[in-house]
Formats: C-alpha cells, sequence, structure tokens
C-alpha cells in the first residue's frame, strides 16, 4: 500500500510554478489534494478488504500518472506517490528525464510494440502489457543485454472485445508455459482491462474470470500468483474479486482533459 510521506523534503516544484491551467486543473494545493484523495482511496480498498475478508496489505494502490505532467508529479511524490503508472512509453521517458533526482518506481501498463522495448528496459520497473512470445522473446534478450530483470504481468482479454489487446483465455495457459523459456522475466500474474461499464453485472464477470484463470495457470507456474485489474471506476468490485494491484488515475488526479479512448482501446469519453 501507498502511505503519506510528510518527512519526505521538498522538492524542488512550488505550487507558483504551476500554470494557471494546471492551477485550475489540480487546485491551489495539489499535494494536499492528492494527500487527501490517496487517504480515501486507502480506506475505500480497506472497506472493499474488509467485505471481501481479506488483508489491506494484500492489495497495491498503483497510481496511474498519465497526462499529469512532471511538475505536477513532483507535488504528488511529496503527498506519498513513489509507482506511477503510465500508458504512454514516450511520456513516461519525457517525466522520467525532468524527474531523474527523484527515487521514482516505473510501471507501465499499456501496450508496447516490440522495436520499443530497449527504451523499456532502461525505464521502467514493472511491465503489466506482456500479451505475446515474441514481446517477451524481446524483453528477455533486451534485459539480458542490461544485466537485469524485470517483473511483468500477463494481459489477457477478458471482455472478448476486439479493440482490446491481450491473450485470448483460451490462449493463456500454453504462453504462460512457454514463459519459462525466458529466465530474465518475473512473472508476478495477469492484468486486464474490463468492459468498460458503470453496470457491475457487466464488470464483475471479467474480473472473476480473471481470478479463476490465475488460479489455473498457478498450476503451470506458480509464479502466477496476482491479479491487476481494477481502475478508478470500479477498484473496489477488484478488491472484492481478489485483485492484488489496482490501478487508479482520475481518483487521485482528477479528471483527464483528454478522452479515455487515447489511452484504452475500446473507451469512451
Amino acid at each position: 500500500m501507498i502511505a503519506p510521506a510528510p518527512d519526505r523534503p521538498p522538492s524542488t516544484a512550488q505550487v507558483g510554478t504551476l500554470s494557471p491551467e494546471m492551477l485550475e486543473r489540480f487546485g491551489h494545493d495539489p499535494r494536499a489534494r492528492f494527500a487527501a484523495n490517496l487517504a480515501l482511496a486507502h480506506r475505500r480498498i480497506g472497506a472493499a478488504c474488509e467485505r471481501a475478508e481479506r488483508s489491506i496489505d494484500s492489495v497495491r494502490l498503483l497510481p496511474v500518472t498519465k497526462t499529469v505532467p512532471a511538475e505536477v508529479l513532483r507535488l504528488a511524490w511529496q503527498a506519498g506517490v513513489s509507482d506511477f503508472g503510465e500508458n504512454k512509453l514516450q511520456e513516461a521517458r519525457d517525466k522520467a528525464e525532468q524527474l531523474q533526482d527523484l527515487p521514482i518506481r516505473w510501471c507501465m501498463i499499456g501496450h508496447l510494440q516490440t522495436n520499443k522495448v530497449k527504451y523499456l528496459t532502461r525505464l521502467a520497473d514493472e511491465f503489466h502489457a506482456l500479451d505475446s512470445l515474441k514481446l517477451a522473446e524481446a524483453l528477455d534478450r533486451r534485459l539480458e543485454t542490461d544485466d537485469r530483470q524485470m517483473d511483468v504481468y500477463v494481459q489477457v482479454n477478458t471482455s472478448n472485445e476486439d479493440s482490446k489487446f491481450g491473450l485470448s483465455p483460451d490462449a493463456l495457459l500454453d504462453f504462460i508455459g512457454g514463459l519459462k523459456a525466458f529466465p530474465r522475466l518475473k512473472p508476478r500474474g495477469l492484468m486486464t482491462l474490463a468492459v468498460f461499464s458503470d453496470d457491475p453485472n457487466r464488470v464483475r464477470p471479467c474480473f472473476t474470470l480473471l481470478r479463476e484463470l490465475r488460479d489455473r495457470a498457478r498450476q503451470v507456474d506458480e509464479r502466477i500468483a496476482g491479479l491487476s485489474m481494477g481502475m478508478s471506476g470500479d477498484y473496489e468490485l477488484a478488491v472484492q474479486e481478489g485483485a492484488t494491484v489496482v490501478r487508479v488515475g482520475q481518483t487521485l488526479f482528477g479528471p483527464r482533459p483528454t478522452s479515455n479512448a487515447d489511452y484504452w482501446p475500446g473507451a469512451t469519453g
């Protein structure tokens, strides 16, 4: 879990340096706002864990920082955010360059083209969208060159939508078996994007299916233990269905100025 860190030293960012547009979007005291939103998200996760008879320590909150500028993320870091989840590699690289003085753990959660693996391995500690053995091979080869390892989550298309990336559920077990050929990759679990809907009766089956697939995948590779599922609109439901990582953005940072479709295939608004 992420906890506020009041003992963190002030960063070089000051609210007075933010543009009027950023102040309008994030408020006149972004650090206090982010800290309050973090605390609220923790309480909601805790309540969901209690309903599911789970320990709150079994769920990790991964803040999704896409579209949040680097100068604002400095204030988020002061508020207690250390893990930053990004969808677009170039956006993450630009921010990492500006924030290289901070001990940030970068987590890539968006689709990756094979020709971009060298940039991912130089930046990210964790990758949540592994969905092909070709990509796994390219990552493993580059990680060998870089002499490092990487935690990965395998993305599964549990909603069966053509617009979304991820393996089909039927292909998962063979894929998990194939990952053993790539020793630099450290599988930590499965990831999914549920159907975009306000109806829990449509969303829940995506989470339930991923949990069931995880249970079967663990028989092939016991390292497949985690479930990266749930976003701002449905993370409490995901926790009740077994999520170990919830990827939360707008709950913490407010509405984005761009459409969800710019980052998530199949999303609207």
